[in-house]
Order: C-alpha cells, then structure tokens, then sequence
C-alpha cells in the first residue's frame, strides 16, 4: 500500500486572478500529480473577498480549459488545478499571512499584482494590517521571515516589466528605507534573499462564454495551450523545473527580445495591415488569404532572420506565434492592440527595421512600408 503524501505550502502567492491559477497554480498542480512534489500553494487576495470565499467553498479545486491551436491542430482539454490550499483575505487575514511569510517550509514567493501594482504608498506604516501598496505587503512578510529565523527566501514576480525581479527589489528596499529598517536587515534582503527576473507568456482569457463544464465548475477558467516560462538562474534551485514550460537561464533577456520582436511585433504590424481593411480580430487577420500570407513573409523573410543565432529557436516561436494568433477560441481584438500604437511601433518593430538593413544591407520591404 503507497504512502500518501502530505505535500507542505511552500507558496506564498500575491494575486488571486486568472491568469497565475492557470499558470504557476496549473504547473504545480501537474507537478504535484506527477510526483515531483512541488508543494501547495498559499494565496493572498488583498482586493475584495469575494474570489477568496468562491476558492474556499470548493476547497481550492478548479478547472482550466485548454483550448485553442498547437502543432496546426485544435486543441480542447480540461485540467484539473489544486495546488492552492487556501486563500486568505490581506484585509481580515493578514496576521495568518504573516504566519505563514515566516513558516520554514515556505521557499517561493509569488506575485502577479500587475504594473500598476509595482508603486509604492507614501502612507503605508509597518504597523498597518495590512499596508496598501504590494511592495509594503511584502516587505512586512520578509521582515516577519527575518525575525523568525527561518532563513532566506526566493522572489518570483510574474509582473510583465524587464527586469521584474529587480524592479521589485528596488521597490523594497526603497520602502525599507522609509522604514528605518535596520542594516543588517536590509544586507539580508540584498544579499541573501533571491530576486528571480522571469518572463510569463500565456493568454488566459478567462471564464468561456460557453462550455459544457461551467454549470458543474463556475470557477472554469480557459487558457491557451502555449505556456512558457523563463527563470533567471539556475534549475537546481528554482521551482517547477520539470515542467516543459519551465525554462532556466542565466540570462534571460534573450526570450524577452524573441517575445517582443516576433509575437508583439506580429500584433503590432497587423494593425498597420488588417484594421485599415476593416479585419477586427487577429484570428481573422491571420486567415485572411492576403492579410495571412503577408504575415507570413514578414515573419519569416524579415523578423525571423534579424534573431538568427540571437534568441533561442525564433522560427519555431514564430510558427507558434501564428497557431496562437488562429486560435478559434479566443477573441483578440486588434483594437486592444493598437491602444498606444505610436510607441508599439518604436519598440516592437523600428528596431527591427533598422537591424536588419545593418546586417543585410538592405531594405526589408515590408518593415520600411510601415514607417
């Protein structure tokens, strides 16, 4: 007769939406199934309570639907998701957050507070409960660890900034300076706590509009079945590395570019192309016999070739880029994606124009069209 397995929280997760609890909650839950034992996860929801109390009634348990295009083929699959154990409520729970910021089975910190949550509350006192700002939020939770004595822990942000890992650490040690935090304190948040800088890339649209399991689970979420995510350092002591969407680097800035030239750069360029022809989705866009081809060419004959033996595989993420773009289950509107269009173009696509007249000494036709 097997053991059964008790498997320990060993994270602490900031942010309770869609999108982690159909990734980083998803992968440990896979993990977990397949005996890797990534351990459970604690989440705060420092908004509201309402989704606090929906997880709680059915014991953290939810399902994901994964749905969309891979390999050129559609996709349609549900996964069961709970690695979450509980989720506590920052405003009436905050004491049971701090227990668990100072247990020592916690090893990982997460969060996804968005960029608008990376800003610090000039109000925010040590003796609040909780804070308001997600930086305050944090730092009280690795000053409790600190006066524990339970050792250092590991930072993964999962906030779509460079430098994520950074960004947040900056933030802290800002708020712990305003605190008159004590030095040796400080020294163990630069030193011996980790700051991961990570990159996420999946869509997660959310609740389905329709699907057969949402009367059984009014919690189902959907997502697409592309998921990458890129750690800084070093696979032997980072979380969830045997999952195939789990990558290690020492350097990750190499994905980064690859996301932004060829995936957001392809949005981009589409509303050049596609809204003046009156095309609203991206699904359209890429199944219109003109507007597809032309797509096409501009991946592969001109974005692709500037990122050769630069990023890792970039036309295989262009071939990936263009299955998620067909996806028949996801709604993106090219409106969404022409919201600050001038400064899109500036990053996601110039730097691509101007690289590849340098390396091949020529105009890139459908790139110079753009500008």
């Amino acid at each position: 007769m097997s053991e059964t397995i008790i498997l320990k929280e060993t994270f602490l997760q900031f942010g309770t939406g869609n999108f982690l609890r159909a990734f980083a909650d998803l992968f440990a839950s896979q993990e977990n199934r397949a005996g890797h034992n990534a351990g459970r996860v604690v989440a705060v929801q420092s908004t509201g309570a309402e989704r606090a109390r929906e997880l709680n009634d059915r014991e953290c348990r939810y399902l994901v639907a994964v749905r969309g295009f891979q390999d050129g083929k559609v996709v349609d699959e549900v996964e069961v998701a709970d690695a979450i154990s509980r989720v506590l409520v920052a405003a009436t729970e905050w004491e049971e957050v701090l227990k668990v910021a100072a247990s020592p089975d916690l090893k990982w910190i997460l969060s996804n507070v968005t960029e608008a949550g990376l800003v610090l509350e000039p109000k925010d006192l040590p003796t609040d409960t909780p804070p308001s700002s997600f930086p305050a939020k944090l730092l009280r939770c690795l000053q409790v660890r600190y006066a524990a004595g339970v050792g250092a822990i590991t930072i993964l942000p999962c906030e779509l900034v460079p430098e994520n890992g950074l960004a947040v650490k900056k933030l802290v040690l800002e708020q712990a300076s305003l605190w008159n935090c004590e030095a040796a304190f400080i020294a163990w948040l630069e030193n011996d706590c980790r700051w991961v800088n990570t990159l996420v890339d999946r869509i997660v649209p959310g609740k389905p509009l329709s699907h057969p399991l949402l009367e059984s689970d009014p919690l189902l979420i959907s997502a697409e079945p592309f998921a990458f995510w890129a750690l800084e350092g070093s696979a032997s002591d980072l979380p969830l590395t045997g999952h195939p969407a789990v990558v290690t680097a020492p350097d990750i800035t190499g994905y980064q570019l690859r996301k932004v030239r060829i995936l957001n750069g392809a949005h981009t360029a589409l509303v050049c192309k596609a809204m003046p022809m009156g095309i609203t989705m991206v699904r359209e866009a890429v199944e219109h016999p003109e507007v597809g081809a032309w797509l096409k060419r501009l991946l592969f004959e001109e974005i692709v070739p500037v990122l050769e033996g630069r990023v890792e595989e970039p036309e295989l993420f262009a071939r990936q880029t263009l299955d998620r773009f067909a996806n028949p289950f996801l709604d993106h509107k090219l409106s969404d994606i022409a919201k600050g269009h001038e400064g899109k173009m500036a990053l996601r696509l110039q730097p691509t124009l101007v690289e590849f007249r340098e390396r091949f000494g020529r105009e890139p036709e459908i790139l110079s069209s753009l500008f």
